[in-house]
C-alpha cells in the first residue's frame, strides 16, 4: 500500500517575541504540573536568528517508497549523539560497548547538519539527561529508575577534559553533544529524561510553534531512544525519515539479525521511512 503525502503547504516563519514570550509562559506552567521547566532556555534560542529554507518539494529516495518533503517545513533532529554514548571515558565505554558503531555514525551525521544548514532548515539536539538530584529518573521500582541506576547514573567520573564530571547527569562533560556535531547558536537543543523525546518536554510544542511537520532522524540508540522518539512523532501525525547510516545500536550488535536492522524494518514498515545520508543531500540539493 503506497503512502502518499506529496501535497504540502508550506506554513515557515520566524517565532516574534510575543509568541516566544508565549511559549515560555506555558512551558513555566507547565513545569507547575509535572513539566518540564529546562526546556525554556532551548524556546528562547528560537528567538535568535535563524536560516529560513524556501518552500519546495525535495524528494527523497527511501523505504518503502520515495517520499517527498517540504524544505520550508522540515527540521533534522539529532538524537542523544552525546559524549556518555560517542566518546571515550563516557557510559557506553565504561559499560564496555563498542561504541565504533556509534562513532560511524558521526561522519555522515555532520556532513547532513553541514547540507541542512545551508539549505536554511532547522536543527535540533535531543539530550538524555537527569537532574543532579535524580528526581526525574523516576519513581521507587519503576523500570527507567532501576535500568539506569544500573548502568551507573550519577556516577561520578573524571572526564577525559579533565574535569569531574557524572554519567548522565546535565550540564556535565557526560552529556555534551560530541565535538563533531557541535551544535550552533540558532540551533534548538532539548534534555530529555526518558527515551522519547516528548515525553514531558517541549519538544512537541516547539515543532508546531516552528511549522514543523517532516523531521529527517538520526542519532543513537536505534532501537531505543531512536525509534521511541520516532514512534512517539508518528503518534502525533509527524512524519520521519530516519537515515540509516547516520543512526547506531550497540545492544544486540552481534545477533544474526542486529537490534539495528530490526528497528530499520519495522520502521520503514509501520512508522516512517527510511533513507541514507547521501540520497537525502542528493534530494536536497537537487
Amino acid at each position: 500500500m503506497k503512502r502518499n503525502i506529496n501535497k504540502v503547504t508550506p506554513q515557515r516563519r520566524n517565532l516574534n517575541r510575543r509568541e516566544v514570550l508565549s511559549l515560555i509562559s506555558a512551558t513555566a506552567a507547565a513545569s507547575l504540573v509535572g513539566g518540564t521547566s529546562e526546556q525554556i532556555a532551548s524556546a528562547m534560542q528560537m528567538n535568535s536568528p535563524t536560516q529560513n529554507a524556501k518552500s519546495r518539494p525535495v524528494k527523497i529516495d527511501a523505504k518503502p517508497e520515495p517520499i517527498t518533503i517540504d524544505a520550508a517545513r522540515t527540521a533534522v533532529m539529532v538524537v542523544d549523539m552525546q559524549n556518555d554514548f560517542g566518546t571515550k571515558g563516557g557510559l557506553f565505554d565504561h559499560a564496555g560497548f563498542d561504541i565504533s558503531i556509534i562513532q560511524r555514525a558521526i561522519g555522515p551525521t555532520a556532513t547532513v547538519l553541514a547540507s541542512a544548514r545551508h539549505a536554511g532548515l532547522k536543527i535540533i539536539y535531543l539530550k538524555m539527561g537527569f537532574h543532579p538530584d535524580l528526581s526525574n529518573l523516576g519513581s521507587e521500582g519503576s523500570p527507567n529508575r532501576m535500568r539506569h541506576l544500573l548502568a551507573g547514573v550519577g556516577k561520578t567520573v573524571h572526564a577525559p577534559n579533565g574535569t569531574e564530571s557524572r554519567i548522565l547527569i546535565r550540564d556535565t562533560w557526560n552529556t555534551e553533544i560530541v565535538p563533531e556535531l557541535k551544535p550552533q547558536t540558532s540551533d534548538i537543543v532539548i534534555y530529555k529524561h526518558r527515551f522519547s523525546g516528548f515525553y514531558q518536554t517541549d519538544l512537541d510544542a516547539i515543532l508546531k510553534q516552528l511549522g514543523v511537520k517532516y523531521l529527517i532522524v538520526t542519532g543513537c540508540t536505534t532501537s531505543v531512544c531512536v525509534e521511541s522518539t520516532i514512534r512517539d512523532a508518528m503518534f502525533r501525525d509527524y512524519v520521519c525519515v530516519l537515515l540509516a547510516d547516520c543512526t547506531g545500536e550497540v545492544v544486540g550488535s552481534s545477533l544474526p539479525r542486529s537490534n539495528h536492522e530490526a528497528s530499520l524494518f519495522l520502521i520503514q514498515q509501520r512508522f516512517g521511512w527510511v533513507s541514507a545520508s547521501g540520497e537525502f543531500i542528493k534530494a536536497l540539493e537537487a
